[in-house]
């Protein structure tokens, strides 16, 4: 004789079957777009990692064939490796490495061919901005000044706009635009750090154009410009 506990949990089977008729098939379609998202979020992950890893073991190579100025190497090497990790910070490493051995070695158009492919591929702003100081400068270099400034426009990083602002007005004073190179220079300087090295030496750049930065900052702070008092004349 059945019971109404055998009639309760006949009640709820016919409850679960019911439910996963209706729902069955949506639910199972959900856990394998699920499954397939994180199967496929760690194997992205693992691809990743092998990346890397294949990546500096090829910018290793890169590194050795510049230590030897191997050319015909650093050329296959860095072909490669542009080929296949070209999306790795190991790649756009090596394009900045190998610019600067073509340039030593003359090889001017190389060394522009490598600055320009990790300025336009790089993923990571900071290596576009010194590919673009670096390829700005041998382009001033060339004489190519108005390519050089088309590379130092756009948007930079905020502590690249200093050395991007002093670059401006080397090329600019190349130009013998010195009015222009003045208001680079100015704000290159009011752009460094105070106690950055480089600052004296935009400071420099700036009297030899018959301007004191230092006594214009003080005139815009409202403060005095220190004097300075050398030894002999402290003991009169």
């Amino acid at each position: 004789m059945a019971s109404p506990l055998d009639f309760e949990e006949q009640e709820q089977l016919d409850q679960i079957k019911y439910f996963w008729k209706k729902y069955g098939s949506v639910i199972t379609w959900s856990l394998i777009v699920v499954l397939g998202a994180f199967a496929s979020w760690n194997f992205y992950q693992y691809w990743q990692r092998n990346q890397a890893t294949q990546a500096a073991v090829m910018y290793d190579e890169v590194d050795r064939a510049v230590m030897a100025a191997d050319t015909a190497r650093i050329d296959r090497v860095f072909t490669d490796m542009k080929t296949k990790f070209s999306s790795t910070t190991y790649a756009q490493q090596a394009g900045l490495l190998v610019a600067k051995q073509y340039y030593e070695a003359g090889q001017v158009e190389a060394a522009k061919a490598a600055l320009s492919w990790v300025a336009d591929k790089s993923s990571d702003p900071g290596y576009q901005a010194i590919a673009k100081l670096r390829l700005a400068g041998i382009l001033a270099g060339t004489k190519a000044f108005e390519e050089a400034l088309l590379q130092l426009s756009g948007s930079f990083p905020s502590h690249f706009e200093a050395l991007v602002a002093d670059r401006k007005g080397d090329i600019l004073m190349l130009q013998d635009k010195k009015a222009e190179a003045i208001v680079a220079y100015e704000k290159a300087y009011q752009s460094f750090d105070s106690r950055t090295d480089y600052r004296r030496l935009v400071e420099v750049k700036l009297n030899a154009l018959g301007v004191n930065p230092i006594a214009e900052n003080s005139v815009e702070t409202g403060t005095k410009p220190a004097v300075q008092i050398s030894v002999s004349e402290g003991q009169k």
